[in-house]
């Protein structure tokens, strides 16, 4: 789907707005697991999460091809939103994100201060996505998706550096929200050449992707995505999205959130970063899994720390945030 040419073009966007992100293999960490463990630190972003890369890509093309576009909108549970909403100010570009009542307070305030245009609407993602839609038609807006060919691109650029910087990396561990991030894992892998192995991490409450996977076709699920790691709080996988993780995701793997936020405390202790929950399920996966890694060189990807005070007060102190179902 891209060639490493498409991937260095889209670097020089992202590269425009922020430094590459480092990735550290960290010796504490490799102490607690028994495994070589890298971190692929996507909170070192100016939004704190890696989809700033795919906004900016998307955002860039669309003025390129619509240069009198009146602006964006879009659904998200934060990181999305607040993409856009920075790729969107840069460019000087009207922007309106929809929440679902109860999202991140912390998130709708980052977002407010990136100048967008935050409006609280629907129980979940899913409806949020329905509201945000007709926002965009009635303001006559580009309404713009949770997965796209620019944000894989984007995103994709955060993978490149990662098996740049670690070329006989063996296995890389990936959540997966609506599945921008471990998209671009899988097509940085092929336009590389890398033989790494990705394995792919959701909530054991939103299990949709892992469900998708294993059956060869989208299968959304029923029950509520109620999971502090909000970033993997989707239920209706894309079809988009599932036909490139048949193609390079070794597999899928349930967390749960004790585990995740167990994977989060780890973090700080052991590398003092803090991670939102989505961002600590990759480490938690690896946990999990470490005895079948042991002689393996991993990395995980922290793919955000955008979580609010009192959840990670809740997690330093030991327990585990529990949101309304």
């Amino acid at each position: 789907m891209f060639s490493l040419a498409d991937f260095r073009a889209a670097a020089d966007i992202v590269g425009r707005h922020m430094a590459p992100t480092p990735q550290y293999a960290w010796p504490l960490l490799a102490a607690e697991l028994g495994v070589e463990t890298w971190v692929k630190h996507e909170n070192h972003t100016p939004t704190g999460a890696f989809k700033l890369r795919g906004g900016l890509v998307y955002v860039e093309r669309l003025r390129r091809e619509r240069p009198h576009v009146k602006g964006v909108a879009s659904a998200t549970r934060g990181n999305h939103g607040q993409s856009l909403a920075f790729a969107a100010r840069a460019a000087g570009l009207p922007c309106a994100i929809v929440v679902p009542h109860g999202n991140s307070a912390e998130k709708n305030a980052a977002m407010r201060a990136f100048g967008a245009d935050v409006i609280e609407a629907g129980s979940d993602f899913e409806a949020a996505k329905s509201v945000a839609a007709d926002l965009a038609a009635s303001r006559g807006y580009e309404m713009v998706p949770s997965f796209h060919r620019d944000l894989i691109l984007g995103v994709g650029t955060y993978a490149v550096e990662l098996f740049t910087a670690v070329p006989d990396l063996d296995v890389v561990f990936c959540p997966i929200g609506m599945g921008s991030g471990i998209c671009g894992l899988v097509l940085a892998k092929a336009a590389l050449g890398h033989p790494v192995t990705i394995v792919g991490v959701v909530s054991d409450r939103a299990p949709g992707y892992r469900l998708s996977l294993e059956a060869g076709r989208p299968i959304t699920t029923d029950a509520p995505a109620s999971t502090f790691a909000d970033g993997m709080a989707v239920r209706a996988p894309s079809a988009e999205a599932l036909e490139v993780m048949k193609a390079g995701v070794s597999r899928i793997v349930e967390v749960d959130d004790d585990a995740i936020a167990d994977a989060a405390r780890r973090l700080f202790s052991t590398t003092h970063n803090l991670a939102e929950g989505a961002g600590a399920a990759a480490l938690a996966a690896l946990t999990a899994e470490r005895e079948r890694w042991r002689d393996a060189k991993a990395a995980v990807i922290l793919s955000g720390g955008n979580i609010d005070r009192p959840w990670y007060r809740t997690v330093l102190e030991g327990g585990t945030p529990r949101p309304a179902a």
